[in-house]
């Protein structure tokens, strides 16, 4: 199984997409241990730009809150900014989580977390995800 595949698969499983790039990943690592690496690599860096994609819609997202069809009213905007701001930024290295990863990664960028502080934190949670899954392969053989 190619690098790009395993990186295409890791891409589109950190968007909105019902997508999972974990069965994809520990199939390359069965079939080629020695690329463990690249493979943990590929998926690393492919989940994390998908996670970048979430972070720029919620960006755009962010332009349309005055908007009188925006989900939110000011009030429970500030509210749930303020949450954010307090528990959401750590979070973020939860984000590979199932359910709630993506949109936190989507809320990240409604709310203007800096990609300085995004990108580090969802590249290192994604990254020890795909580590684990790589590591789990050769105890189910």
């Amino acid at each position: 199984m190619s690098l790009a595949a395993v990186f295409l698969s890791a891409f589109l499983a950190a968007t909105i997409l019902p997508f999972s790039s974990e069965a994809v990943l520990a199939g390359a690592v069965w079939l080629a241990p020695e690329r463990l690496g690249p493979l943990v690599a590929a998926a690393t860096l492919g989940n994390t730009l998908g996670a970048l994609v979430n972070w720029a819609i919620g960006r755009g997202l962010a332009a349309l809150r005055h908007h009188r069809r925006f989900p939110l009213d000011p009030k429970r905007y500030a509210q749930a900014e303020r949450l954010f701001r307090r528990f959401g930024t750590p979070a973020l290295l939860l984000s590979w989580l199932p359910l709630v990863g993506d949109p936190l990664t989507l809320v990240a960028g409604l709310f203007r977390t800096p990609l300085w502080l995004f990108l580090p934190l969802v590249a290192l949670g994604k990254g020890l995800r795909y580590l684990v899954v790589a590591g789990l392969v050769p105890l189910a053989v």
